[in-house]
C-alpha cells in the first residue's frame, strides 16, 4: 500500500514506432488497413464456424476461440497505437496504462494455452484417432477453454500486481506504443531487478513451456505420420504446418521479449508489432485460405445471405 500511496505519475507518454511525419503517415495507413482486415477475417471465421453445422468439432471450436482471442489482443493495442500517429503527444492515464497491460498479458496468455491445446487436439487426433471422439468430446473441450481463461487471468493479474507495486514518481516516457511490464517497470523509482526476475520467472517460463510442448507434440506427431497413408500424411501435414506456422510467428517474439529479465533491445518494438499486430490478420488468413472446408463453409453461408458482402 505504501508503494501505492508513493505513486505520483498521472499519465505516460509513448515514444512510438516514429517522430517522422512521412513514416507516420503510412504506418497509419499500413496498420489500419491491417487492423480492418484482423477484425474482418476473425469475425468471418467466428460466424462462419457458429453458422456451419459440420464444423461443430473440436478443432474448429478452438478455432473460433483463437479468432476471438485475436480480435481482442488487437483492440487492446492497435487502435491506441493508430492514435499515437495521429497526435504529436502520444499520452495514456497511469490507470489506462494498467488496464492496457492486465488486458494485454491476459488475451496474449489465453492465446498461449489455447495454441497448446490445440496442439494437443491435433495430437490425439493422429496419434489416437480410435480414442478422439472420447477424449476430446464437447464437456472437455469446454473445461479446457475455461482453463485457460481461468489460467490467463491468474497470470495477468500477477503481471500487474508486479507493476503496480512500484513507485512511480519521475520518469513517466515509456519507449513503444502501449503498456507492458518491461519498458514500464523501468520508470520505477526502485530496485526493479527482483521484478524483472519474477516477470521472467511467470511469462518466459510459460512461453517457453508451452512451446516446448508445442515442439515435442508437432514432434510426435510427424514421428507418426510414417504409419499413414499418402492421402492422411499430406491431410495432416497441411494442418499441422498451418498450426506451427501460428506457433512460430506468436511465441517467437514473446520468447525474445519475456525471457530476459532488466534488459531491453532497439529491436523490441519491431518484434512487439509481429505478435500484437500480425499474428492477428495471420490467423484467419492461414486457417481460412489452406483450409478447403472453412472456404466451402464461407462460400455456401454467403450464398445463405448470411454474411452481408
Amino acid at each position: 500500500m505504501d508503494a501505492l500511496n508513493q505513486t505520483r505519475v498521472t499519465e505516460f507518454v509513448f515514444l512510438g514506432l516514429t517522430d517522422d511525419w512521412v513514416p507516420k503517415v503510412f504506418f497509419f495507413m499500413a496498420f489500419s488497413a491491417i487492423y480492418v482486415l484482423t477484425l474482418w477475417g476473425n469475425i468471418l471465421i467466428m460466424v462462419t464456424i457458429i453458422f456451419t453445422e459440420h464444423l461443430h468439432n473440436p478443432m474448429y471450436f478452438f478455432l473460433s476461440n483463437l479468432s476471438f482471442i485475436d480480435v481482442c489482443h488487437s483492440s487492446v493495442t492497435v487502435p491506441k497505437m493508430l492514435e499515437g500517429f495521429l497526435l504529436k503527444r502520444k499520452t495514456i492515464s497511469f490507470d489506462n496504462c494498467i488496464a492496457q497491460l492486465f488486458f494485454l498479458h491476459l488475451f496474449a496468455c489465453a492465446e498461449i494455452f489455447l495454441l497448446t491445446i490445440m496442439a494437443y487436439d491435433r495430437y490425439v487426433a493422429i496419434c489416437r484417432p480410435l480414442h478422439y471422439t472420447n477424449v476430446m468430446n464437447m464437456r472437455v473441450c469446454i473445461q479446457l477453454v475455461i482453463a485457460l481463461w481461468l489460467g490467463g487471468t491468474v497470470h495477468s493479474l500477477v503481471q500487474t500486481f508486479l507493476t503496480i507495486r512500484l513507485p512511480y514518481c519521475g520518469p513517466n516516457i515509456i519507449d513503444s506504443y502501449f503498456c507492458d511490464v518491461p519498458p514500464v517497470i523501468k520508470l520505477a523509482c526502485a530496485d526493479t531487478y527482483l521484478t524483472g526476475v519474477l516477470m521472467v520467472s511467470n511469462s518466459g517460463i510459460i512461453s517457453l513451456t508451452c512451446f516446448l510442448a508445442l515442439v515435442t507434440s508437432y514432434t510426435v506427431i510427424l514421428v507418426s505420420l510414417r504409419k499413414q497413408s499418402a492421402e492422411g500424411r499430406w491431410k495432416a501435414l497441411s494442418t499441422c504446418s498451418a498450426h506451427f506456422m501460428v506457433v512460430a510467428l506468436f511465441f517467437g517474439p514473446c520468447i525474445f521479449i519475456y525471457t530476459r529479465p532488466d534488459t531491453s533491445f532497439s529491436l523490441d518494438k519491431v518484434v512487439s508489432v509481429f505478435y500484437t499486430v500480425i499474428t492477428p490478420l495471420l490467423n484467419p488468413l492461414i486457417y481460412s485460405l489452406r483450409n478447403e472446408e472453412v472456404k466451402s463453409a464461407i462460400k455456401h453461408l454467403r450464398h445463405r445471405q448470411v454474411f452481408f458482402v
